[in-house]
Parts: C-alpha cells; structure tokens; sequence
C-alpha cells in the first residue's frame, strides 16, 4: 500500500520534511485552502481515486538484474512476484484550464498543499528534476503532456492510510495515482498497463531510483508475476485463495539503498569471479524456482508452504548477497527480528523488505490473531514499530439484484399476464421451472447470499408466490418425491431473495436504481438481467455467473460475446485491447479456443445498441474476425455499487417525470463508470439467450436448454427456430 498520497509522495527512498508541506502558511490557511480548491472541484466532473501501494513477496533485485539480457543472453529473465495492498492513497481529480494543482493529506493529518504548476513541459520536467515534494506528480504530468492533449488537472489526494518509508513503494503509488488521474479525468483510453508504465516513466523524470515493480500497485490489490526480459516486460495476474497476513517490522537500522545496488549490480552483466557468479545464481535460477513454488503454493492457498519460501528465499539471499555488500546486508536488526523464537509459532515465515538490510521486514502471520501477536512481542519484545497489512481481503461479491419488471411488446399478449421472467422453461434436469428460478439458483450456487429481484407491482405477487408461498400440503401430497424435495430447494433459495417493486418501466438503469434501498452500496454487486437466461458451454461445465466472479479481480468486470455486425443493432457493444499478459505471443485471430486465447479486455468504449456503420468504424477490436464485434452477454459485477447509483439518481432527476424523456439506459452510466473508475470485459464460454425478444427466440432457449430430453415442440417449430440465427456469438 502506497504510503502517503501525492502528499507525502516523498517516498520511501526520499525522506522529505514534513514542514516543507507546511512552510511559509499556517496550517489553518492550508486548510482554507483546501476547502476552496473543494469548492472549485464541486463544481466541475470530478472522478474518485485509490492506489495501493506495493510490497514485493519474492524476487527484489530480480528486476533490474534481468534488464541486463540486453548485453548476457545467458542470463536467466527476473521474476517478482508482487502485490498491491489494501491500504492507499485516496484522491479526487477534475480538470483544469492551464495549471497542474496538488495537495494531500498524510496518515497523520499533515497538509501539503495546494501546489500549482504550469502546464508548460520545461516547467514540469524543472519541477520534477528537484526531487521535491511533488516532484512526483510533475514527472508524470510532463510524460502525459508530451504524448497527449490535456489541459490541466486538480489532483486532491484527501486520504492516507499507510505510513510513510516501510518499503511499501509510496513514491510509485503517488506516479500511477497521477496517470490515472489524467487518464480517467480526459479519458485517455490507457489500459492498466498504460498507466503502469506513465507512472514509471514519470517516476524515472525525477531523481528517484525506483525499479520496473514499483509501479505494479497499477493493478490494485491482487498479486501479480513480472518478469523482466530485457527492456520486456510481462504481468500476470494471479488469484488468491487465502488472505495473507503480513506484519510490516520497522528496523531502526541504517540503510544506504544506492550502496546495495551499487555493490550488486557490479556482478552484471558478466561476473568476475565466483562471488559474482552466485548472486547471478541468486537472482537467476534460484529465483525463479522460488517464485515458481510461491505461486503455486498462493494458488493453493498453502500459506505455509509460502511462509517456508520466505525463510528459504532469505537464507538464499544471506549466503549469496551478503558476502558482496556485507556493510548493509549483514543487517543485524533484521536478523534479530528473524530469529527471535516467540514469534515463531505465530508466523509461516519472514524475511526481508525491498533492497533488503535493515530498513523492514515483513512477516507472514498464521491468522489475524496470531499478526496482532506478533506485532506485540515485535513491539514489546525488541522495541521496534510495526504495521499490519492484508492482502487478499476484499470484499467478495455477495449480492445480486435482477431487474424483472420489463414489459416485452414482442411477447404480447403473452406478456400482459405474464413477465418474461417469469416464462417457464424445461431445465435439463426435467423440472419446468419460470426462468427466473434459473437465474437465482446460478447466484446462489455461486455463493451469492442475497438475491434483489426488481418487480412490477402487477406482478409481485407471482413473485411471492413462488419464493414467498410454499405448496399447501394438499399440494405436496400430488407431487412426486422428487419434486417434493425440489420444493423445499426453492424454499432455502427464496430465503435469499428479496423482492422490490418499479411501478414505472423507464429503463434498464431505472430498474437498476429502483433496487437501491435494498443493497448494501460499499459491496460490489452482480447484476443479471431478469429476461436473460445464460447456458455454459465451459469445458468443465461452469457455470457463466462463476466464470464471471472468477474473472473478478477488484474492478468492475461486465461479461462479453462476439456478435456478428448484422446483429450489433439489438445490444449493447463494447470495444478496448486485449489483455495479454503472460501470453507467449499476441494471436493473429481470436476465436479458435485454447488456453492461450485472451479473455480479459480492457474497455475504452461502451455503445448502446450502434448501427452497423457505427461498429465498422469505432468497434473493431483486433484480432477478431472482420464482421465480428463484442458486444454485452448480460451478466456484469460493479465494485462501485454507490458511485453507479449515485449517478443512475442524478440521471433520473435531470430526466424529469415527462412521458416523453427517453429511457434512463444502464450503458450510459456503465460508460461513466468505465471512464471514471475502470471497466474490464471479460469473454465468458456461453450462450444468452434473450426470452423477451422475438417469439422464435423464446422457442430456440427451449429447446437449447433440453437438448437430452424428447423433443418439446413439433418437428416442424424446431426446424423453423434452428434455422434462424439468436444474434449472439
């Protein structure tokens, strides 16, 4: 986790005084002026910001040792594996005319601030070239300025919640937070990655000597494996079974980073002698087994076995690294703290922070409890600082909500009595179920724990009446055991779900917004749509609403298909690039299957139903066959559950009551949210089936989802709907 904001963006490689943020103003004139840049940003589109900072769980030095193949092709790539944290700096950004503005606000509630820039690339670069306080910012500020039109940015960073100096990367954060304000303020369409390598080229701007890890806090709190081939370089993100608890140890040592790197990089890129052959073994191929077993034990949630790659990753390093640099690797504080046996019994393992020696060590604890424990005795015992951190501890989705209140005029009359979602269908297990019954029982399997169904008032009562209002026992008598069981299945899944009315249609985010009372706003959220039904065509069977919650990672993820351009007209469509990290080699053609075919996208445009003109000229994304273009598959998680209603009610409130203001659409507001706080899409392996269309698409979901079963309609009905195409993939 990044330590201060832009505020104290010192980083952890400058120490910065904090009376510098202070000199020359009271600090209750910073705060007034503080609250007239608040005043000013009120009034102009502002985005919310996080970013974490970073901490390295293996591989340091690893980095900038595998540049060196540039000159030794014999050596091995590095390979880090990294982590953002759960802890940041939390800022606001809007634009402004001509100057960059920036103030932050430190863990501790010190001001720094407001500091103005021209937006003049020799000022910037003048600016970042004295290493100050926001020489940071600047940095970045003259990397975007050269490569892109903008204006200029207010960048208020009003929240830190980690500390300064624990090897945590501030600095970095502080870089990537700039890009990805001017990124989401202008809309530059940047890919993480893009942000990624803003942040470190605006780092490099300044007299900083960050490595190419620093900026991966870009990909938020997750884990990620880097590998540094030359000037390439790849990331791939991992998932995380466990949360890891980590205690941050402060050292109280001395610690000289340039002396380190100075004493180490001398190995490269030929060594000398047998001490510069080891560390050349150190950070070649005993690094990458490590790291290799550590992502292994991570995707099993073996933290034991990740807690013993610590212990032996650090001996690794005392044997080889030490010898050549032993005035700051010997670091007898950081041996202390690894060899006092009370700890034991509360951590997996430990070892060092960073560039190693005596600045931190980072513990990897058995438990929360057991962190607590070890920060006191590490406290108590030694007399040393610490500071927990969690990785792995975000919320995980927990609640759907399901719009169901559509009235399809293709369906009518069908419809008048009876909502699509409510449509009953043949499941492949034989039981004739409404369709909505479908969508639920896939949330629940997946483990969702609260279901939000939004109803029309006429029908709510068929709602409660299957979710609500078990078969009378005369009822139960008539149905067969197995149906009986079935009944006391949908009564456990109806215990799930909650029922909330629209009583007027006006649109998909209408609907959306009509749920807000009976969600919980901090919690990431899926969204399914009540005439939609999704069948899995996953090699092992998953379903589409798990594969989704798979992909999830933290930033707000919508599920994709490919959509011939004949039929791009009836969807919401979707264009971006495609995420290919840790693919050997960007496929020439998408759609043939295979582990190594990209899924993730990171989305640059959302278009509501465009014509195909449109498509052809804005929608294209590479790779995919010409005709061919993404569009939505229905199925979407939102991180920022508050933020999307918030601007679903602002939207609602500018439309007004008239009968003729148009549809309050979920695209427009899916696009607010791409350009202000991300949007990924993500492929699923499926088919959708809309049951609210076209009466022959009702008849094709039927027969698609009991293909095992006698056929349920005529020869001659089955012939005619197979013949006709569904729009989708």
């Amino acid at each position: 986790a990044p330590n201060h904001p832009v505020e104290h963006i010192a980083s952890a490689r400058v120490a910065f005084p904090i009376a510098f943020c202070l000199r020359a103003r009271a600090i209750t004139m910073a705060f007034s002026a503080i609250e007239d840049l608040e005043e000013y940003m009120a009034s102009e589109r502002t985005v919310e910001l996080f970013v974490p900072g970073r901490i390295c769980l293996m591989g340091e030095h690893s980095d900038w040792a595998g540049s060196y193949r540039r000159f030794n092709s014999s050596l091995l790539p590095g390979m880090c594996l990294v982590s953002g944290t759960n802890q940041g700096l939390y800022a606001r950004a809007c634009r402004h005319p001509s100057k960059l503005i920036v103030t932050s606000i430190d863990q501790g509630g010190n001001v720094c601030g407001p500091t103005e820039f021209s937006m003049d690339p020799q000022a910037l670069l003048a600016a970042a070239a004295t290493g100050d306080h926001f020489s940071y910012v600047a940095g970045v500020a003259y990397q975007i300025l050269v490569r892109c039109h903008v204006s200029g940015l207010v960048l208020h960073n009003y929240k830190t919640d980690l500390p300064a100096r624990k090897g945590l990367s501030s600095s970095a954060a502080a870089c990537v937070l700039a890009a990805r304000a001017f990124n989401r303020v202008y809309d530059l369409k940047l890919t993480v990655r893009g942000e990624m390598d803003l942040g470190y080229h605006g780092e490099i701007t300044t007299p900083s000597q960050c490595g190419r890890m620093d900026q991966c806090c870009a990909f938020g709190p997750r884990p990620v494996l880097m590998t540094f081939d030359g000037d390439r370089l790849d990331c791939e993100e991992l998932s995380l079974k466990s949360t890891l608890h980590l205690v941050i140890v402060e050292l109280d040592g001395t610690k000289d980073t340039t002396v380190i790197l100075q004493r180490l990089t001398k190995c490269y890129p030929v060594p000398d002698d047998d001490a510069q052959r080891g560390v050349h073994e150190l950070l070649g191929a005993i690094n990458q087994r490590i790291v290799r077993a550590a992502m292994a034990a991570l995707d099993g949630g073996d933290m034991a076995a990740l807690g013993a790659l610590m212990d032996e990753a650090q001996e690794h390093f005392d044997r080889l690294a030490t010898p050549l640099c032993p005035s700051q690797l010997t670091a007898p504080n950081l041996h202390r703290v690894l060899r006092h046996e009370p700890l034991r019994k509360h951590i997996f393992g430990a070892k060092g922070v960073g560039s190693q020696g005596d600045g931190c060590a980072q513990l990897l604890c058995r438990s929360a409890t057991d962190a607590e424990a070890a920060m006191r005795i590490v406290e108590t015992e030694l007399g040393m600082r610490t500071m927990p951190l969690q990785i792995g501890a975000s919320r995980p989705v927990g609640q759907a909500v399901v719009p169901a209140a559509s009235f399809s005029a293709a369906s009518f009359p069908a419809s008048r009595t009876t909502p699509p979602a409510l449509f009953p269908l043949l499941d492949a297990d034989g039981i004739l179920k409404p369709a909505i019954l479908l969508l639920v029982e896939q949330a629940v399997d997946a483990g969702l724990a609260k279901v939000v169904i939004v109803v029309s008032p006429e029908h709510k009562g068929h709602f409660e009446a299957l979710f609500r209002r078990p078969p009378s026992p005369r009822e139960m008598a008539r149905l067969p055991p197995r149906l009986q069981r079935y009944a006391e299945k949908i009564r456990e899944v109806g215990a799930k779900v909650e029922l909330v009315e629209q009583r007027e249609q006006l649109g998909l985010g209408h609907a959306v917004l009509c749920a807000r009372a009976a969600l919980e706003e901090e919690a990431p959220t899926l969204l399914l749509l009540g005439d939609h039904l999704y069948t899995t065509a996953h090699p092992e069977g998953t379903s589409c609403v798990r594969q989704l919650l798979a992909a999830y990672t933290g930033t707000s993820v919508m599920a994709l298909q490919r959509t011939a351009e004949a039929h791009v007209h009836r969807y919401g469509c979707a264009t971006g690039k495609w995420d290919i990290s840790g693919k050997a080699s960007w496929p020439t053609r998408f759609g043939d299957g295979g582990d190594a075919e990209p899924r993730r996208v990171h989305l640059t445009m959302l278009v509501e139903k465009p014509t195909a003109e449109f498509a052809a000229t804005n929608l294209a994304v590479p790779g995919l066959p010409e005709g061919t273009y993404l569009s939505a598959f229905g199925l979407y998680i939102i991180t920022e559950t508050g933020a999307l209603l918030q601007w679903l009610a602002d939207a609602a409130d500018a439309r007004g009551a008239s009968p003729t203001a148009p549809p309050l659409q979920l695209t427009e507001a899916l696009d607010v949210l791409r350009a202000e706080s991300g949007l990924q899409g993500y492929l699923v392996d499926g088919t959708r089936f809309d049951i609210g269309g076209e009466p022959q698409a009702f008849l094709e979901t039927v027969n698609a989802l009991a293909p095992s079963l006698e056929p349920v309609l005529p020869s001659e009905v089955r012939g005619l709907s197979r013949g006709r195409s569904s729009g989708g993939a």
